[in-house]
């Protein structure tokens, strides 16, 4: 028998939207939070305040009897990720919100990479042309040479590199755990991960320093939430070009509220990428095959 495939791209691309919303509010909030607190530190309470949202997984926890190489995944895709989200902290403060949103855009380009050199995904001469593609966006964004390429810049490109690590992790152990229990795992072992990075640089936050972080958790748990019914309601490629309104929320609210000069180069570079990465998810779409490609939000904090 069949399965049917969603089909209500009005919905999915409404889910999408908000999606968007969510994860923008995100990154203004870390903007708004500043330097005022370390990277690994805002990271650490970011996540321990987020582990409120495991409750409805507990039951899922419990259940599952994870073999000792699913423990050691996961221990690996936790600190991939911890890394990768101090870096994430420490490039918002430092670079426009438009660079940071063009650059997570990235992530997906180094899945497809790691997928071809460690799980022995064929690579074609389309996805490699695209991902080629993905690279000169890159360089459109960062222009070295014309530009000076900051500390923030070298911190986002580690952060994608590190999120398709983990993204690649995730993919691994989803075939054999409940979906819930892989959420559920890398949000423990990233709190453990960070907490001794935390405790080194520890700064006493004050009440509202943890208000913007508990928002921070809350805005990104509703923008996972949303991706997947945006998800559950139309396919990826339908989904996947909406990610592109990111990208303009982050200009805007960039300019306006942070005082940001609007860079096209940036929005150009950021287009090319997100091009890159949408007719890749389209070929795999094509091709009928399980994809290796994650949606752009899949690999957001």
């Amino acid at each position: 028998m069949s399965t049917v495939k969603p089909n209500r791209p009005v919905t999915g691309v409404f889910w999408m939207l908000v999606t968007g919303v969510c994860f923008i509010c995100v990154t203004a909030l870390v903007k708004l939070l500043g330097p005022e607190i370390p990277p690994a530190e805002s990271a650490f309470l970011r996540y321990v305040i987020g582990l409120v949202f495991l409750v409805p997984a507990l039951g899922q926890l419990r259940a599952a009897h994870l073999t000792p190489r699913q423990w050691r995944l996961f221990a690996l895709r936790g600190f991939c990720h911890a890394m990768g989200v101090i870096l994430w902290f420490y490039a918002m403060p430092r670079i426009p919100l438009a660079d940071v949103t063009a650059m997570n855009y990235l992530a997906p380009v180094y899945v497809t990479l790691g997928a071809a050199l460690f799980l022995g995904e064929r690579l074609a001469a389309r996805r490699i042309a695209a991902i080629v593609f993905a690279l000169v966006g890159a360089m459109i964004i960062l222009r070295p040479g014309f530009r000076e390429v900051s500390s923030g810049h070298l911190a986002m490109i580690g952060t994608a590199i590190l999120f398709g690590g983990s993204y690649l992790l995730a993919k691994i152990v989803a075939d054999e755990v409940h979906p819930a229990v892989v959420v559920a795992m890398l949000s423990i072992f990233v709190t453990i991960a960070l907490f001794p990075f935390a405790v080194a640089d520890w700064v006493m936050p004050t009440w509202r320093q943890l208000g913007i972080l508990f928002l921070v958790a809350c805005c990104a748990t509703a923008g996972h939430y949303t991706m997947t019914l945006a998800f559950a309601a139309a396919p990826v490629t339908v989904t996947q070009p909406v990610t592109f309104t990111q990208l303009v929320w982050a200009v805007l609210l960039g300019y306006f509220a942070f005082g940001e000069a609007v860079d096209i180069w940036v929005v150009v570079g950021g287009v090319v990428i997100l091009g890159s990465v949408t007719f890749i998810t389209w070929r795999e779409a094509v091709l009928n095959r399980r994809p290796v490609t994650p949606p752009m939000p899949a690999t957001k904090t």
